[in-house]
């Protein structure tokens, strides 16, 4: 068998020696950009390193690595919740993606099929739309943090035009999670609908004129000729905002920072702070990175699975 692979591998490589040889530099800038890493992150969640006993320089000293191997303790204890953090992040992280993505695609399928339509100045809204998406995440985020500030926030300060009382918007737990949802979804919905506008303008115009000639109403064309002509665009862009948006650690890192709660905390922003902040647990970050890989790869098999079994009984 392992012969029979490589000499298909040496049969075309001989053929095609010119795209192995386009290829190659990509696969040697993700192996040392992702794989290497990968597979260190993969070592280390097998071990006890932390702060104290990983190898380090200090001047001329140097000092080597005594962590030992442990196996599958790490993954038993962070399953099991001796850990105590796992499960409860776990259920804010799907609450936060789910959130985010429902109302990505629902606004940019909205403000998509707005400005699929002829209209004035078109061009122009169009435009202005995508321009969250142009704005770098950090420089976007850091301009709602002070939008959200409880004391010199644009927010906070119209609220008090109106008479209200000012808001700590990152203050508490819950109006953190609220504002993080908001701050995301701002982010997020330019891409949805750049992808779903052009996934309705690839729909033949004269699927909607004979429906329309059989009398369909507006929302009976919407059902049976939009969506479905969508189904292809909406399960790539979903999957990707499902994978984005679970990892999306710009957002809650930098709006809320050092403030957040251990209730507003996702995932990967508790496996950043075991690595980084405080006695730093490597092994436990590697851990947690793992298995946010792992949830994400199960879910992403499933999801496809699915789309494809609806294609398959259509």
């Amino acid at each position: 068998m392992a012969a029979t692979v490589v000499t298909r591998v040496k049969r075309s490589f001989g053929t095609h020696w010119y795209a192995w040889a386009m290829v190659l530099p990509v696969v040697i800038v993700l192996a040392v950009l992702v794989g290497y890493p990968l597979g260190r992150g993969i070592y280390l969640s097998f071990t006890d390193a932390n702060e104290a006993n990983i190898g380090r320089t200090i001047g001329v000293n140097h000092i080597p690595s005594s962590y030992e191997f442990v196996g599958l303790d790490n993954y038993w204890r962070v399953l099991s919740g001796q850990e105590g953090h796992f499960y409860s992040r776990l259920g804010w992280t799907v609450v936060w993606t789910a959130s985010c993505v429902v109302l990505h695609y629902t606004i940019g399928l909205g403000l998509a099929l707005l400005l699929n339509r002829q209209m004035r100045f078109r061009t122009l809204y169009r435009v202005l739309l995508v321009l969250p998406w142009a704005v770098p995440a950090f420089v976007a985020t850091f301009s709602w943090r002070l939008m959200f500030n409880e004391k010199y926030g644009v927010l906070n300060s119209f609220m008090t035009t109106l008479g209200l009382d000012p808001v700590d918007w990152l203050g508490d737990s819950f109006l953190q999670k609220v504002s993080a949802v908001a701050v995301n979804v701002w982010l997020g919905v330019p891409f949805m609908m750049v992808a779903i506008l052009g996934g309705l303008q690839s729909i033949p115009a004269e699927l909607h004129e004979a429906a329309e000639m059989d009398g369909a109403s507006p929302w009976q064309r919407f059902r049976h000729v939009t969506l479905p002509g969508l189904r292809e665009v909406s399960g790539t862009v979903i999957l990707l905002g499902v994978i984005w948006t679970f990892n999306m650690f710009q957002v809650i890192y930098l709006l809320i920072g050092a403030g957040a709660s251990s209730d507003s905390e996702i995932l990967v922003t508790y496996s950043y702070r075991l690595a980084f902040q405080g006695i730093r647990d490597y092994a436990g970050s590697a851990t947690y990175g793992i298995l946010i890989l792992s949830l994400l790869l199960v879910f992403a098999v499933f999801y496809r699975r699915t789309l494809a079994r609806q294609e398959a009984s259509r």
